[in-house]
């Protein structure tokens, strides 16, 4: 997907003895964006951006060793075995003993004359590397401004972690000026070199420089058109964390000296076999249990009391993640956590005081969070018109961060109508959740509308969830609960089969739990969304349900 950037200069800091000036170009093609102040909490920051940083160029995935070099020698080796094996004559040994002398001398001279080529090949990309790490590493620059924090947001290079760093107005001082919105940033890796020089006793200026949005009718060779073609992915990735922060999770934390352990022993032992993942055992009002796989190592957190309801073991897989935050142990005052379920995705929030940095981690490395989880299809399906939800949107534009429960307040609309609002909002990417805060904020991820065909937001079992309602195929049967929950059964036919989905949904229109007895179910459980099965029996629901609602009208 390209992307048009325009920067009126470039990103730059400087600093000396006495003082650092960082100045970051914003795109100012999209609405003003800026930000002037002073740091005052310098080494929270530098710490908690340098995690950001570890995010960003993070890359778990498996790498299998280059046996190119080996194959061919292997090749020339076989017709040599081979030949020798057959030899019978004192002549064909001459022979093949020449042969090999030649091709010796081949080989030597070869060496000789493209020698320096591959002696210089790995001295440029040693230098690219070292020097210009924007070569190999797509950075994610994405800066929102609000009138109660500045945050951060970005990817890893496997797209399996996320990571967002919100800094509210204590972490400055004599914050001269600021407008409230969302933009790209001109961010280059050797950013990360000057970010380590920062020091409590040197003053560090933050600057989202507000030069570049001023009328310019001359010098426009000062301004950077960019062109940047960003994966799908990265785009659906961005979406996929905001739907999935909506959903119900075990939430419980952790103290700092927990997540030290975690690090520490991961540090210090190297798995060659699985199962490879971390098991949370949660027992309400017991210490929080962490057993490590594959060698059975039991940590107690006895720091750490879970105060949920339930009873319940989640694991989580890609564990070596959690090294990136090792870093913020000495300043965090406790991580939050807050699981799906097994291979679901989970969130770890550091309390940093002014600061709070939360880690996503999609189920596991392989399983990045645009392939193949569809958390937006779990999320409130609520149907709401459009001039309800242009409301909505207007409404939070006022205030750039607010409850679902506050906005329905204010504008006298019931709340489950506002959560779909937002919901939708959220999947195309101009919301989003905040899990420390749990207010909605207003993100706009790109200047101008996303091209959602193209990202196939409209999963294609959804598209099938709808064929199968239309050609009604579909029985549900809903039952209330307490607390206003819903408990929905039924049964859909398709192809000559007939599968029995369960659904329930809890008082915020979210999908809590579901089974199904079709395979894409028995193989995936959840981790990859709900099947088409699940998601008709929801649909055929809500139409239900608003033709009720309409006829009662």
């Amino acid at each position: 997907m390209l992307f048009d950037y325009k920067f009126h200069g470039s990103t730059s800091v400087e600093s000396n003895a006495q003082s650092t000036q960082m100045s970051f170009a914003p795109d100012v093609s999209r609405e003003p964006t800026y930000f002037v102040g002073t740091l005052a909490k310098s080494i929270a920051f530098r710490e908690a951006i340098s995690a950001l940083n570890s995010v960003v160029v993070s890359d778990l995935r498996f790498k299998p060793k280059d046996k190119t070099a080996y194959k061919g020698w292997a090749a020339q080796q076989e017709l040599a075995w081979l030949a020798q094996f057959t030899a019978h004559k004192p002549e064909v040994e001459a022979l093949i003993h020449t042969i090999r002398e030649e091709l010796s001398t081949i080989g030597k001279t070869r060496e000789a004359v493209l020698g320096p080529y591959y002696k210089a090949r790995k001295h440029y990309f040693d230098y690219l590397y070292q020097k210009e790490k924007d070569f190999w590493f797509v950075l994610d620059p994405v800066i929102s401004v609000h009138p109660d924090e500045l945050f951060f947001e970005c990817f890893s290079q496997d797209e399996s972690t996320y990571g967002k760093l919100g800094c509210n107005y204590e972490v400055f001082k004599n914050i001269q000026e600021f407008e409230c919105g969302t933009t790209n940033i001109d961010y280059s890796a050797s950013l990360y070199n000057e970010f380590q020089k920062i020091r409590h006793y040197k003053e560090t200026q933050f600057t989202v420089e507000p030069a570049g949005f001023n009328v310019q009718t001359t010098n426009e060779e000062a301004y950077t058109e960019v062109k940047i073609d960003l994966p799908d992915s990265w785009v659906r990735g961005f979406l996929q964390v905001s739907s999935a922060m909506t959903l119900p999770a075990r939430s419980f934390d952790l103290h700092p000296m927990d997540v030290h352990n975690i690090c520490y022993l991961l540090r210090r032992q190297k798995e060659k076999t699985g199962p490879r993942s971390i098991r949370f055992i949660l027992r309400p009002g017991q210490p929080v249990v962490l057993q490590v796989d594959p060698w059975n190592y039991r940590l107690t957190c006895h720091r750490s009391v879970y105060q949920g309801n339930e009873a319940d073991e989640i694991r989580l897989w890609g564990r070596r993640r959690l090294l990136i935050l090792e870093r913020l142990i000495p300043l965090t005052r406790k991580f939050t956590v807050h699981m799906l379920g097994s291979g679901m995705p989970s969130f770890f929030i550091a309390d940093l005081g002014h600061m709070n940095f939360t880690l996503g981690l999609s189920g596991w490395t392989a399983n990045d969070w645009s392939r193949a989880g569809n958390f937006d299809l779990m999320a409130p399906r609520t149907q709401v018109d459009n001039y309800t939800s242009e409301l909505v949107f207007k409404a939070l534009r006022e205030t750039w961060q607010e409850s679902a429960q506050s906005l329905s307040k204010r504008l006298n609309i019931e709340k489950k109508l506002v959560e779909g609002a937002l919901a939708a909002y959220t999947q195309a990417g101009r919301v989003i959740f905040d899990l420390d805060k749990k207010v909605y904020r207003l993100r706009e991820l790109s200047r101008e509308p996303l091209p959602m065909e193209k990202l196939r937001f409209d999963n294609p079992r959804e598209a099938s969830a709808n064929e199968l309602v239309n050609n009604r195929r579909v029985t549900v049967k809903a039952e209330a609960l307490a607390d206003g929950n819903t408990e929905l059964t039924g049964t859909v036919k398709e192809q000559n089969q007939t599968f029995r989905p369960f659904l329930f949904i809890d008082a915020d229109e979210r999908m809590t739990q579901a089974t199904c007895t079709c395979p894409f179910y028995i193989q995936n459980k959840l981790y990859k969304g709900p099947c088409e099965h699940i998601l008709a029996l929801r649909i055929a629901h809500n139409k239900k349900h608003w033709l009720s609602q309409w006829l009662l009208n």
